[in-house]
């Protein structure tokens, strides 16, 4: 007879993604000194510790009693892949199995982390590969907070450099899901992130992109105060319904007033445009205009996308004359407009192309079931 082995389900509480108060309040249940918080906080956010029995400077019995009920750890590493430019993607598996992907973009003397917010993503956006995934669920804050921290293990970066010389210097919220549709996780999170006793990013390097949740915006700009991404991607509400569907409960005009109003945007802190350009649906000379003319008043610049192919996709990418003259246009409007570098195509984890290789899998599984019934 075989024998089937299971793992037990590790209960211990977990301690990556508690706030301070948080972590305070575990103490106190413990009967420990709450000022122990801080000591645990400098362990797992400045020093990037996930086994207690490193944490020298708690107890030696202290520490014996936390392993037993607590834990510190990461998503699991399912899959990590480097492209031939150097970025870096992720497949991150979590504790209930589920998969998220998470993307290292370098630069000469720096980088951004391109972490996701949910398994999935709340949106249908036509152009993006991540929104053919279904909705599974939210990410908590651990797991959220987690995918930077285990890119950092991945290239030594701990402790937390303090004279500003690190490679993973910025954190975008551009991965898979909507982050304003998980805004409390997501804001715990870049909290635990901004801590100038942890991880210590200023919210300056940190962007949240959005899709135009026009309630959480306000509230993203008054509590976080990160930079501030628009997905806009089309400058008529007929198109953009269809590129962008939440824009039927949001529409351009509702969107650009939110914007308007962000209170954390100025002339050296300007909001960023996402354009993505699509050939012959939304690169022509007159919506480049109206692009421009949307924006005025707005500290803004526009970021164009060259769109990035995946299997399946019904659009294609501008060319490069094309793009190179929408840019002309915005550019002679006084609006910077950087042309985005295409990274990490060759493994699909440049912008767009993120989903999760166990539904890329099954369903090329359940393609690969349903012919060989039809045969």
């Amino acid at each position: 007879m075989n024998e089937m082995f299971f793992n037990e389900p590790d209960n211990r509480v977990e301690l990556c993604g508690l706030t301070r108060e948080e972590l305070a309040a575990e103490l106190v249940r413990m009967d420990e000194k709450p000022f122990r918080a801080k000591q645990l906080w400098h362990w797992i956010y400045h020093q990037g510790a996930t086994d207690f029995a490193e944490m020298t400077t708690l107890a030696k019995d202290f520490r014996a009693r936390l392993a037993e009920t607590h834990k510190v750890t990461r998503p699991g590493v399912a899959t990590e892949q480097t492209s031939e430019d150097g970025t870096r993607k992720w497949l991150f598996r979590l504790p209930d199995g589920k998969e998220v992907e998470t993307v290292y973009i370098p630069e000469s003397d720096r980088g951004a982390v391109c972490v996701s917010s949910q398994v999935g993503c709340t949106l249908t956006c036509s152009f993006c590969h991540t929104g053919t995934q279904p909705m599974v669920r939210n990410l908590t804050p651990g797991e959220i907070v987690g995918q930077f921290m285990a890119a950092r293990d991945s290239y030594g970066e701990w402790p937390t450099p303090i004279d500003g010389g690190r490679m993973l210097s910025n954190i975008v919220m551009m991965g898979m899901g909507e982050p304003l549709f998980n805004y409390e996780n997501v804001a715990k999170a870049l909290k635990i992130v901004m801590d100038h006793e942890g991880i210590a990013l200023s919210k300056r390097r940190i962007t949240l992109s959005t899709s135009g949740i026009v309630p959480e915006i306000e509230r993203c700009g008054e509590e976080l105060g990160v930079n501030l991404a628009i997905s806009l991607h089309a400058v008529r509400d007929d198109l953009r319904d269809e590129l962008v569907p939440i824009n039927k409960k949001w529409p351009i005009h509702e969107l650009l007033e939110a914007c308007r109003n962000y209170p954390s945007s100025s002339n050296a802190r300007r909001i960023t445009f996402e354009y993505v350009m699509l050939a012959g649906i939304n690169d022509s000379d007159a919506e480049a205009h109206e692009l421009v003319r949307l924006v005025k008043g707005i500290p803004a610049k526009i970021n164009l996308i060259p769109f990035n192919p995946w299997p399946g996709a019904i659009y294609e990418c501008s060319s490069n004359n094309r793009i190179r003259k929408f840019a002309e246009i915005v550019n002679d409007a006084g609006y910077s407009s950087p042309v985005r570098t295409p990274r990490g195509r060759d493994i699909m984890a440049a912008c767009g192309q993120l989903k999760s290789a166990s539904e890329r899998a099954r369903k090329y599984s359940d393609k690969a079931e349903n012919k060989a019934i039809e045969a």
